[in-house]
């Protein structure tokens, strides 16, 4: 360890016994209409953003302008013969807040199959960056190589009024959503299929031609990727990326730069990262065990170890929810109806029926219920796609409906630039001080 590092981690040790007897001891100290606790827990259930597109109930889940995923699975439009929602028809319902119509959704489709087309020099990029470069990384460039092509950043510099503003973010959030299954396919066949790349069809919705250009063309895996990318979109505006692509886009940033940001975060472990390392888990559960199916005392005893170790079960537990996530229930369904007899998806089944008591056993988890990432990773390799460091780009691609929506929201609001009151560890120790000894 260098001298430097030494010094800071000596002197960062005495920070750290201080937050932790703040946190442990001083957590009710009232601060006006919100406590200590809060401050240091990440604001936790402080309400300071205003965000129209979805909310998040911790017992009926999320709901999309007031529909749960159950209602929407029935009302939403689907594309003739088809069984799934269309994610064009929810991105509809975000920002008009209606239920649209076949004919409406069929509208965003064309709208943003006319605005596909991704500039070559997007592609040079991604083709300049070492092999192994993650998944996420390439898609947040690909995004950032774009932002040449803004609108509303040619707008603003040009003096564009604030009150028409909207209008260039509109144009921006539609083509780049555009564009984003053609970059995120490119990148799934350049690091994983030799640069084998697919052409996007004419006649395609926009799930179903990201299935193609990815190389799935099987129906089922095109139903797949209408509900995925459906029931991904959004969760309110406080999770990570949403609040991200909010907070960037209020210095009014164009819609590339804030949804970049939005996906540097959505990359992180304890967001977006979290659906690949559900299917880590269980192939490490497979293989520790030494057989495909294990039985259900073995899945108990490798749960067990795995907490033992100081370790989570990922996919288990959330933030807001407190009971089994609607996006873990739809994608079962659809396991049931196509996939009941694959063994990753019996697992998880498994998984389902013996978590929960475990964790709560433990005393220590409010919430010992799957969420969304306990169950994709299986339904994408029944189909054969199992590099799961790609999942993340799925979801990503999927959440830009949501943030994307509301950013146009935000610009036609006129909403303003965010900025939180922080306060030192110095001040909290104050207060927390006052109230032990007052005056």
């Amino acid at each position: 360890m260098s001298e430097f590092k030494e010094r800071f981690a000596q002197r960062a040790e005495k920070m750290r016994n201080e937050y932790q007897d703040l946190k442990k001891n001083h957590s009710e100290v009232d601060l006006g209409n919100y406590n200590i606790g809060q401050v240091l827990g990440g604001m936790r259930g402080m309400i300071g953003l205003l965000y129209d597109t979805s909310a998040l109930d911790p017992e009926e889940g999320i709901r999309f302008r007031g529909y749960s995923i159950p209602e929407l699975r029935e009302k939403l439009p689907k594309v003739p013969g088809g069984t799934e929602p269309m994610p064009e028809a929810i991105f509809y319902l975000m920002l008009m807040d209606e239920l649209p119509s076949y004919e409406d959704a069929d509208m965003v489709t064309r709208t943003w199959r006319s605005r596909s087309d991704v500039p070559n020099h997007v592609f040079t990029m991604l083709d300049g960056l070492p092999m192994n470069t993650h998944p996420m990384t390439q898609f947040s460039m690909a995004v950032m190589a774009m932002q040449s092509e803004s609108m509303f950043a040619r707008a603003y510099q040009d003096g564009a009024s604030k009150a028409n503003l909207w209008e260039y973010m509109f144009e921006d959030v539609m083509t780049l959503i555009g564009r984003l299954p053609r970059i995120a396919a490119y990148i799934y066949r350049r690091t994983y299929k030799n640069g084998d790349h697919i052409a996007p069809l004419d006649n395609l919705d926009w799930a179903g031609n990201f299935a193609h250009m990815l190389g799935y063309d099987q129906d089922e895996f095109k139903k797949l990727m209408r509900l995925y990318l459906t029931i991904h979109v959004d969760h309110e505006g406080g999770n990570v990326s949403a609040h991200t692509t909010r907070l960037v886009g209020s210095a009014l940033s164009d819609a590339y730069l804030s949804f970049s940001a939005a996906m540097n975060g959505l990359a992180g472990p304890l967001h977006g990262l979290a659906n690949q390392e559900v299917i880590r888990w269980i192939f490490d559960l497979q293989k520790v065990i030494g057989k495909s199916l294990p039985t259900k005392e073995e899945i108990e005893k490798y749960i067990r170890k795995t907490l033992d170790e100081g370790r989570v079960v990922p996919g288990y537990g959330h933030a807001v929810l407190r009971k089994t996530d609607p996006r873990f229930t739809a994608q079962h369904d659809f396991a049931m109806k196509y996939m009941p007899n694959d063994e990753i998806v019996q697992i998880v089944s498994m998984l389902y029926d013996v978590v929960p008591g475990i964790l709560n056993e433990t005393g220590k988890v409010k919430n010992p219920w799957p969420n969304v990432d306990a169950h994709s990773g299986a339904l994408l390799v029944h189909y054969g796609m199992v590099e799961y460091d790609f999942y993340t780009v799925l979801f990503g691609v999927s959440r830009s409906l949501g943030v994307l929506a509301s950013l146009i929201l935000d610009r036609y609001l006129g909403l303003p630039l965010e900025r939180p009151k922080s306060v030192t560890t110095k001040f909290l120790l104050k207060k927390a001080s006052s109230m032990q000894n007052p005056a």
